[in-house]
């Protein structure tokens, strides 16, 4: 049995993904007296706003019509819908529920990498379910950038650990 799976939605979700993060990152600059990390999340609200603009980009490349892939159960769109809604930040309410928890930049910086860790993993599944060659590669780069606010998220933890 064939069924449409919608790219379109999956990317809309990225896009929530990505929104939530920046929201995070404005929020968070609240929660800390450090002058560093407020400029660093300020730097990082704008590099999750970059990638939205890329995903909307991305989708205008989707064709009109629904992929049709072999999946009888539905389980493919079903499994990313699931990824997206266990990200630590699937709504801005949750968001705002999250930055009320942070007392500091310590538990600040935690969040957002527990945050950035589930974005490389929900954008893994989208590269693994991408169907052309250029949005695996345009995805990946996307991971690529993600493991790179990783790693600047672990730089400023070690300043205070």
């Amino acid at each position: 049995m064939l069924y449409g799976f919608n790219a379109a939605e999956v990317f809309k979700m990225a896009l929530e993904i990505e929104e939530n993060g920046r929201l995070f990152y404005q929020k968070a600059q609240e929660k800390t007296g450090d002058i560093e990390v407020k400029k660093f999340f300020a730097g990082m609200a704008i590099e999750e706003e970059d990638h939205k603009r890329r995903f909307t980009e991305m989708m205008k490349e989707l064709p009109a019509e629904k992929a049709t892939v072999f999946d009888p159960n539905n389980e493919t769109d079903a499994y990313l819908k699931m990824m997206a809604g266990l990200h630590v930040f699937h709504s801005c309410d949750a968001v705002d529920a999250c930055v009320a928890t942070v007392g500091n930049e310590i538990e600040a910086l935690k969040l957002a990498m527990q945050f950035e860790k589930d974005t490389i993993v929900f954008f893994a599944e989208m590269q693994s379910q991408a169907e052309t060659a250029q949005a695996k590669e345009k995805i990946g780069l996307l991971i690529k950038e993600e493991q790179g606010h990783l790693r600047k998220l672990a730089q400023q933890l070690k300043r205070f650990i």
